[in-house]
């Protein structure tokens, strides 16, 4: 990925250039090290364009207050749904097949 986009192979080149930290050469230097010596673990670069794309259009998406507001009422209108103890149990009952425990909450 690192020569396969010129964007990519010039941002990691400034970071190695130090440009982003003059007055602590090296400071990135692990970063780099990660992506390119040590086979960027994580996939990191591999994501970078999608990643990228999908921040161009959440920053159109932005700009249009209008969308932004609705898609922001969208979400919390249908984020109800989510509760970890509603995960929880779904999980319980449906993937590991248990009960849940009873237990008392007075101490002997």
């Amino acid at each position: 990925y690192y020569n396969g986009n010129p964007e990519i192979k010039q941002a990691l080149d400034m970071i190695k250039a130090n440009v982003f930290s003059l007055l602590e050469p090296g400071l990135f230097d692990p970063i780099v090290r990660s992506l390119l010596d040590y086979n960027d673990y994580y996939m990191l670069l591999a994501d970078l364009k999608s990643y990228s794309d999908a921040q161009d259009r959440v920053d159109a998406t932005y700009r249009d207050s209008r969308m932004w507001t609705n898609m922001a009422l969208v979400n919390i209108a249908r984020s109800g749904r989510f509760s970890s103890d509603r995960a929880i149990l779904e999980y319980a009952n449906d993937i590991w097949h248990i009960k849940p425990v009873q237990f008392s909450s007075t101490r002997a």
